[in-house]
C-alpha cells in the first residue's frame, strides 16, 4: 500500500482502534466490549474513519486522549 485513501483506510483502522480500546479498558476499568462501544460511538472515531482529517496519522495516545 503506497498511500492511504478513503478506499483503503479501513485496513489500518482495526490496529488504531485496538490500541485505544486496550488503553480505555485498562484506565477506566471497563470491559473490552464497553470500551469498543465507546470508541466506535465517539467523535474521535467519526473523524478517524475520514481520511481527509488525517487523524490516522496520530498515535494511540493522542487518539485515546480525545475519546
Amino acid at each position: 500500500m503506497s498511500e492511504i485513501t478513503q478506499n483503503n483506510l479501513y485496513l489500518i483502522l482495526p490496529f488504531k482502534v485496538s490500541w485505544v480500546v486496550d488503553m480505555l479498558s485498562a484506565d477506566e476499568h471497563i470491559s473490552t466490549i464497553e470500551a469498543i462501544r465507546r470508541v466506535y460511538s465517539s467523535d474521535m472515531y467519526k473523524q478517524l474513519e475520514q481520511e481527509s482529517t488525517k487523524r490516522w496519522h496520530e498515535g494511540p495516545v493522542s487518539l485515546y486522549q480525545t475519546v
